[in-house]
């Protein structure tokens, strides 16, 4: 599975520059390359820019420093229009339901339908900067747009806990959870008193990214891009997304 990732997100990217460099296309073509915070990894500094250091942690965040390096060299070395955009945590219902968030949000649905009985998780306490897709979308096409090519994060400047994702998320059914226990052994209880939420050491990542928080001040500036969704916003339009999917037994991914 590693060396697939690294095929597709590292050599990929590197496959779509030369083929554009080799047909001669460079003067029309403008390059966007998905970039991706966990570049940073065990962060060097918080909030994180396009000045951080990286220090990816995983053989995609490793992949991902590749294809950011290659889209400069070539942008450089051929006068290319190649930009990197190190996009934060972005959300939204189309979500694949093995990321985190969609992964809360569905069981929730679920569990106010009555169709599951608990959520099980790895560690709720690690943050992340989530924001919208939507708004994301925009930020890349504004990157492209730009006289000359350059390099943004885009981010909400906003930092959350899983642990808060889960409680947004059945406050969006009208529910509450409260926490007890702690490590592994830690529960999330609803108003009835019945177990909702477990931890599971098998969610565990072998070398977790504890934090990011991004730094969107270059975008701010340079785009005119500033995130319009806001956390809350953006818990509420999954689940609800979520509620009616799981009712009709038709659930995206």
């Amino acid at each position: 599975m590693s060396e697939y990732t690294a095929d597709v997100d590292a050599v990929g990217t590197l496959r779509l520059l030369d083929a554009i460099r080799t047909c001669g296309l460079a003067h029309l073509v403008r390059f966007y390359q998905a970039s991706t915070s966990e570049l940073y990894g065990k962060v060097a500094e918080v909030p994180q820019s396009e000045t951080t250091p990286f220090y990816p942690r995983s053989p995609y965040g490793v992949a991902k420093m590749y294809a950011y390096w290659i889209t400069i060299n070539y942008r450089e070395a051929y006068n290319m229009y190649a930009c990197n955009g190190i996009l934060f945590n972005h959300e939204s219902p189309r979500r694949g339901r093995t990321f985190v968030t969609r992964k809360i949000t569905c069981a929730v649905a679920s569990i106010h339908l009555g169709k599951q009985e608990c959520l099980y998780l790895g560690n709720i306490d690690a943050k992340r900067d989530w924001g919208h897709a939507r708004d994301y979308v925009e930020g890349m096409w504004r990157m492209l747009q730009q006289e000359t090519a350059d390099d943004f994060v885009l981010a909400t400047g906003e930092m959350h806990t899983v642990r808060e994702f889960v409680e947004k998320s059945f406050k969006a059914t009208g529910k509450s959870i409260r926490w007890e226990g702690s490590a592994e052994e830690e529960v999330g209880i609803d108003e009835a008193g019945v177990i909702r939420v477990r931890i599971d050491p098998a969610y565990y990542r072998p070398t977790e990214v504890e934090l990011l928080l991004g730094q969107p001040a270059k975008a701010n500036e340079k785009l005119g891009w500033k995130r319009k969704v806001t956390f809350d916003e953006l818990v509420e339009e999954m689940v609800k997304s979520d509620l009616i999917g799981v009712a009709a037994g038709d659930v995206f991914n």
